[in-house]
Parts: structure tokens; C-alpha cells; sequence
């Protein structure tokens, strides 16, 4: 019988096996998949490992261990209920019961393992790791750093040669690191990080805040005395609503119970929004940018240089995390696969690999496009009514749930109508129309009316979109079926003529109006040009369905190759694309035919040479 070989990736916060099964590459084990790397006694004497231990944690902490990662290497030993262990031994538990995980859906005990470790381990911290495999009965065949298998997972590994940052933000440690790889070679270029810094810290800061608005609310500081329960409760509230803020935009903490006084129980109740959150956090998530620049300085990489982000552990769910990482390295963070299980699959691709199975990039299901609503916001300066940004981005793991905040646009409105679209360009118009609803009845007041966009997108490519006024919980929502379903010309055409009907039913209006009531005009038509100048948007629109011009296609496919390019470009050729960039768009806008072939020759050129340089 051929050897059964699993990959194991032994976190600080969670841990998780994965391997070889139904023809694929996939985590092991019950419910979420996940362990948490947490090792304890019950009062009875009853060992715990995972989930169990966690939940007596904060109770019982002279009972249970956790982090236990950092302690590898060590000759130090924890005590346990009374109890002393060596990390190793502690570490071959849990590796023990992920081991009992692959089993149970294998149907065959695996007898060697990869482990994977922190890039910055020291040679002890890998030989531990290897005794604790030997303590737990896996032959450790290989030794695995986080950020290779990370590449494996994202399916880098097998052809070409490229340069990414891997960023790893867990529930305890940090760790950056610049990688290149070439066929099935990785090699780690520089790492950074910080082994005291991940999603706890990020718990404990909201936790703080909770326990101060509990303190605000019943005059109980439950973080000083006999109230351990108390503190417990209000750090797991804390842990749930720093998962719900990734998807939504508040969150609304009932904790009923919290201590009593008196033989009364108090309670807590609370709103909190993302932006007071990512406000306590965002001094953490900088710190971690700072770790990134060294990384870069260290590999003698400019972010230019970089392929690819590649995002790794669950705390990087945070959209704070994605937005900041993709305005310092300039391209977007790839996120298509589970950022707690991504290291746990890499291992499993390679210790499949090892046992002589065809294993390729892990096969996720994700968001092939992104969606996202319209807006009134600026362009140029100037506001545009058509403004868009993704709340659903593209390559996103399936299923998800993601939300965004809007306002009215104009005092005491009493309704919004809500375009959804598919696709990338800040210009709505230039994306594609899937969906369209209106909610009505809504408050009017003198001041913004705060709403909430909230999408839904599941495997079967359904998109659930509701609008929801927050001051009363009013609600609207529409069902788009085949959202995932890429549009034919046929459809596109059709969507963007009945987009075309409405604007040109709001201009005629605008017109109108203007006819009727501006005397300076003394009653004379409106030509183009002054309504173009009364109302920004009504060129864009226009540019948007009118027929293309001659050559329009060939220029518009360059500027799209170029923008693929920018980032490899010095910073004269760079600047000097996004002029060209720049001509052709407005030569478009204007009907200039000789302006934008005249530019397009220039981007040609400018490419020829680009595309021509060695990476």
C-alpha cells in the first residue's frame, strides 16, 4: 500500500490538514475544517484539544495552552493543570488530532506528513517541529515554509517565473515575504514580520472598546475583579463582530447577561460601524506596511516588481487590510483562495505531489467578475452621478456576502434608484448593466439619509442585492439569476439601450426645465454644447452609446495592454503611457478621429519597445 502522506499546516491560532481525495486537493476534516491550536484539561481530567480547550480558555487559562508555535524551539516547558510539557509534546497533540481528522475522511491512517513553518524559523524551530511530528507518529518527509506553500496554493508553482509578496496575517504572528518562483523552485528572497502581532490583537483592541461602553453603561469595569466570566464574554462578542465587519458595515452587539449587581443582570447593547473599528485597528494594519517595505528593501524589490499579492490568513479578510496593501504595492491583493486554509492546501498540493499524485493548483470556486452599484460622487472635479466602486470584487471565494455604505444625494428624498452593474471601470456606464430596482417611502430628511448596499452572491451564480434605509430597517431587494453568466453582445446591447432611453428621458426633462424658467436664454433652444455645460454627465453618457469610431476598438485594446504594462514601466515611459492613455480617451469623447490615431501610434511605439525588455 502506497504511503499516505498529508499536508499540515501547525498554526499559532488555528491548525488544519489537508490531502488528496475525490480527485482533488482539499482540507480535511469536520465543520469548518479548522483547529484550533489550543490544548487543555477539563476539571475532570478529561484531555481537550481544539475547540473544546479554546472554549474553556478564558474560564480556565491555569487549564489550557495556547500559541503554543512560539514557544518551538524552546528548552522552556509550560505547565497545564498541573501538568509540565514540553512544546513539542504540546504541539504533537494537536498534530495527533489533525492526524485523527485525515483519517476519518481518508478512511486510512497517514503515516508521514509536510509540515509547514514561519519562513523565519531557526533550524531548532524545525527540528522541533519535526520531533512533534515523530511524538504524534508522522514521519516528517518535508519541511514547508508558509509562503511556498502559499505560492503552491495560488497555483504559481509549474511554469513561468515570477516575484510575489506573500502577505500572512493570522490570529497571532505576521509575516511578510518576497518569493520568487520558477517552475517548481521557490526560494524566499527576504522575510519580515512580527511574531506577537495578528487578528487577537485586532479582538483585543475591540474587546477594550466593548468593555468601556459596558463601563459607560452600568459604571462596571469588568476588567478589573472577580468577574473573568464577564471579560470572557465580552472578547468573544468582540471576536464575532470583527468577522461580521468584514462583510458588513455595523454590526449590532446584544450580549445578555453580561454580570449582575445586585441579583440583577445588566446587559450590553451597542452598535459599532466598520470605520470606528478600522479606526482602533488601523495603526496595526500600518505597522504591517512598514514590515512589507523592509521585505521589499531586503529582496532589493520595488513594488513594480511584484506579480502578485498573495493574501494568507484570516485577519486579512479585513477590506482595511486589502485597501491600504493594494495603495502601497499598487496592484490588487488576490484573495481566490480561503485565506485560513490557503497554507494547509499548499502542503496538501505538495504532499500529494510526493505521493505520486497529479496534483495542479487548487481548484476554488470564485467571482469571476466584480459588482458593484452607481453613485453620486466626483469626476474631474465635478459631480457625476454614474461614479462606481466594487463592493463584490472579482476572484473572490464563493460564496460571500459583502456590504457598502451610501447616502441620499439630495435633501428630504424619499426614494433611490438602485443600478447594479458588472465590471471594473470607475465610470459606470462603461460596465455592464445586470439589474435595476427602486426603494421608495424612505425618510425625508434635511440631512443624508445613510443606506446600506448589501450583495450576496452564492456557487450557483445567484446575486441577492438589498438596499436597507438604516435609520428604520427598510428594505428592497432584487434576485439576479446567472450573475455569474457572461452577457452576450445581444444583452449588453439591450441593457445599455434602456439605459440609453432613461438618461435620454433625464435630459429632455433637464431641458425642459431650463426652457421654461431660465430668462436669459429668452426662450431659445438649448444647443449641445451649453447642455454639456450645464450637466458634465450628458457627454459621458452620450460617449457611452454612441457609434464607435473608425479604429476606436484597435486604440482601446492598446490603452488595455498598456495598463497591464504600467507597472513594469520607469517612471518616464509610465508617465508618458498614461498621457497617451489620456489623448486617446479624450479624442474618443470628442469624436477626433486624427487625435486618437495620432496618439495610438504613439502607445504602439512606446509598447513595441516595452514589450520587447527583458522582465
Amino acid at each position: 500500500m502506497a504511503d499516505l502522506i498529508v499536508g499540515i499546516d501547525l498554526g499559532t491560532t488555528n491548525s488544519e490538514v489537508a490531502g488528496f481525495l475525490d480527485g482533488r486537493v482539499q482540507v480535511l476534516g469536520p465543520g469548518n475544517q479548522i483547529l484550533p491550536s489550543c490544548v487543555g484539561f477539563s476539571a475532570g481530567g478529561e484531555l481537550l484539544v481544539g475547540e473544546s480547550a479554546r472554549n474553556q480558555l478564558a474560564l480556565y487559562p491555569e487549564r489550557t495552552i495556547r500559541s503554543i508555535k512560539r514557544r518551538m524551539g524552546s528548552s522552556e516547558s509550560v505547565m497545564i493543570a498541573g501538568k509540565s510539557f514540553s512544546p513539542t509534546e504540546v504541539s504533537s497533540l494537536i498534530l495527533r488530532e489533525l492526524a485523527g481528522w485525515a483519517k476519518s475522511a481518508l478512511g486510512g491512517t497517514p503515516n508521514k506528513a509536510v509540515i509547514t513553518v514561519p519562513a523565519y524559523f531557526s533550524d531548532a524551530q524545525r527540528a522541533a517541529t519535526r520531533e512533534a511530528g515523530a511524538l504524534a507518529g508522522l514521519e516528517v518527509v518535508r519541511i514547508l515554509n508558509e509562503p511556498t506553500a502559499a505560492s503552491l496554493a495560488y497555483g504559481y508553482a509549474g511554469g513561468g517565473r515570477h516575484t510575489a509578496l506573500v502577505y500572512d496575517l493570522g490570529g497571532g504572528t505576521f509575516d511578510v515575504s518576497v518569493v520568487s518562483v520558477e517552475g517548481e523552485i521557490t526560494e524566499v528572497l527576504a522575510s519580515h514580520g512580527n511574531n506577537k502581532l495578528g487578528g487577537d490583537d485586532f479582538d483585543d483592541l475591540l474587546a477594550a472598546h466593548l468593555c468601556r461602553e459596558f463601563e459607560r453603561q452600568h459604571g462596571i469595569d469588568v476588567r478589573q475583579g472577580n468577574t473573568p466570566g464577564a471579560k470572557a464574554r465580552l472578547w468573544w462578542a468582540a471576536e464575532e463582530a470583527k468577522k461580521k465587519l468584514s462583510s458588513e458595515v455595523y454590526v449590532q452587539i446584544r450580549e445578555e447577561s453580561v454580570t449582575t449587581r445586585n441579583g440583577r443582570p445588566l446587559h450590553l447593547e451597542m452598535e459599532i460601524s466598520r470605520k470606528d473599528y478600522e479606526d482602533m485597528i488601523r495603526g496595526l494594519v500600518e505597522s504591517t506596511l512598514d514590515s512589507v517595505s523592509k521585505a521589499l528593501s531586503d529582496s532589493g524589490r520595488k513594488p513594480s516588481d511584484m506579480d502578485a499579492v498573495l493574501l494568507v490568513g484570516g485577519s486579512t479578510r479585513t477590506p482595511l487590510v486589502f485597501e491600504m496593501l493594494r495603495e502601497r504595492i499598487g496592484i490588487e491583493p488576490r484573495q481566490d483562495v480561503h485565506p485560513d486554509l490557503c497554507v494547509a492546501l499548499g502542503a496538501g498540493v505538495l504532499a500529494s505531489r510526493l505521493s505520486g499524485r497529479d496534483a495542479g493548483r487548487v481548484l476554488v470556486d470564485v467571482s469571476p467578475y466584480s459588482f458593484g452599484i452607481s453613485f453620486l460622487g466626483e469626476r474631474g472635479g465635478v459631480p457625476y452621478p454614474h461614479c462606481y466602486k466594487p463592493i463584490i470584487r472579482r476572484n473572490t471565494p464563493l460564496p460571500l456576502t459583502r456590504s457598502e455604505e451610501y447616502s441620499t444625494s439630495h435633501p428630504f428624498q424619499t426614494e433611490v434608484d438602485l443600478q447594479v452593474y458588472q465590471g471594473e471601470d470607475e465610470d459606470a456606464l462603461k460596465n455592464v448593466p445586470v439589474g435595476n430596482f427602486t426603494i421608495e417611502g424612505l425618510t425625508g430628511m434635511s440631512g443624508a439619509n445613510e443606506m446600506i448596499c448589501r450583495m450576496r452572491l452564492d456557487l450557483d451564480g445567484i446575486l441577492e442585492v438589498t438596499a436597507v434605509e438604516k435609520r428604520t430597517g427598510k428594505s428592497k431587494r432584487i434576485t439576479i439569476d446567472n450573475a455569474l453568466k457572461a452577457k452576450s453582445d445581444e444583452e449588453i446591447r439591450a441593457a445599455r439601450k434602456r439605459l440609453e432611453e432613461m438618461f435620454q428621458a433625464r435630459a429632455e426633462a433637464f431641458e425642459h426645465e431650463h426652457h421654461d424658467h431660465d430668462h436669459d436664454h429668452d426662450g431659445e433652444d438649448w444647443d449641445e454644447e451649453e447642455l454639456a455645460a450645464l450637466d458634465p454627465a450628458l457627454s459621458e453618457i452620450e460617449a457611452a452609446f454612441r457609434d464607435p469610431l473608425p479604429g476606436e476598438e484597435a486604440a482601446v485594446g492598446l490603452v488595455d495592454r498598456s495598463r497591464k504594462l504600467l507597472e513594469r514601466m520607469h517612471s518616464e515611459d509610465r508617465e508618458e503611457a498614461v498621457e497617451l492613455h489620456e489623448r486617446i480617451h479624450e479624442a474618443i469623447k470628442m469624436g477626433d478621429v486624427v487625435g486618437m490615431n495620432d496618439a495610438a501610434r504613439g502607445l504602439k511605439e512606446l509598447l513595441f519597445f516595452m514589450e520587447g525588455r527583458p522582465n
